[in-house]
């Protein structure tokens, strides 16, 4: 064969070739890309189950073809590697040490949804996670990158419109009205004053209209208290008493 017939069935099989894969392409119908989208930051505290969502748009109706890939990139730098595969209708569970156990697969991708959570977050957590969804036959765009920020738990006390309550008004209305109490039951416990104008006169002073030249000394009379802690038979007693000390003062003046 002549350098012009091997020209001739190389140009035939190219023809052929093109005509296939022509095939090809119109039997499986157009190709797009998935569009995927993620919050671009989120905050946690640690301790708590986060979720990292993720929702895509296909042209396709989603099937068991349908793959979904989470990254994780730590904060302090470094390469980006998966932890987290979906496929075939089947989540795998993560290899890698550090989400080991702490991550569940809570996507639907009937819905277009390919979110997963992030069990007991802990600081080092904290990085950028990216989620890639593949939906044969469309092909996979630019994953979409959400950064999470794990911080520690704070501990404060909060006050609540209930204990302001019993602060401020209760607790110094139960004291006022203790007190009031207390100057009811006791009514010496209040302060007496006494009048400046009270002069003081001496034993063996005589005063005009007096006729007598010695003055018994006053004798204790007992407080308010004291008269109000007696029972009955002590109250006769004082009162019998009271008597005989006025009989005996009577009798001894002039």
């Amino acid at each position: 064969m002549d350098l012009r017939g091997r020209w001739r069935l190389s140009l035939g099989n190219g023809f052929w070739f093109c005509c296939l894969l022509l095939g090809l392409v119109l039997h499986s119908g157009p190709v797009y890309c998935i569009e995927v989208s993620a919050p671009e930051e989120i905050k946690a505290v640690r301790g708590e189950t986060v979720t990292l969502s993720c929702s895509f748009t296909s042209t396709s109706r989603a099937t068991d073809l349908l793959s979904v890939n989470w990254s994780f990139r730590p904060q302090s730098g470094g390469l980006a590697h998966n932890f987290f595969h979906f496929s075939s209708a089947k989540a795998y569970p993560s290899s890698d040490e550090r989400f080991k156990g702490r991550v569940k697969w809570v996507g639907a991708p009937s819905l277009g949804d390919a979110s997963i959570q992030l069990l007991n977050a802990s600081l080092n957590d904290n990085g950028t996670y990216s989620c890639t969804v593949r939906n044969p036959p469309d092909v996979h765009g630019p994953s979409s990158q959400t950064v999470l920020t794990v911080t520690p738990k704070k501990v404060g006390v909060r006050f609540s419109d209930v204990a302001v309550l019993l602060l401020f008004i209760i607790v110094p209305s139960g004291l006022i009205a203790l007190v009031l109490l207390v100057r009811i039951l006791c009514p010496c416990c209040s302060p007496v004053k006494k009048s400046s104008g009270l002069s003081r006169h001496s034993p063996i002073e005589v005063t005009d209209g007096e006729e007598c030249l010695y003055k018994q000394p006053k004798q204790k009379t007992p407080t308010c208290c004291e008269l109000y802690l007696l029972d009955s038979d002590d109250e006769e007693y004082y009162h019998h008493h009271e008597k005989q000390r006025m009989e005996t003062i009577a009798e001894s003046q002039c």
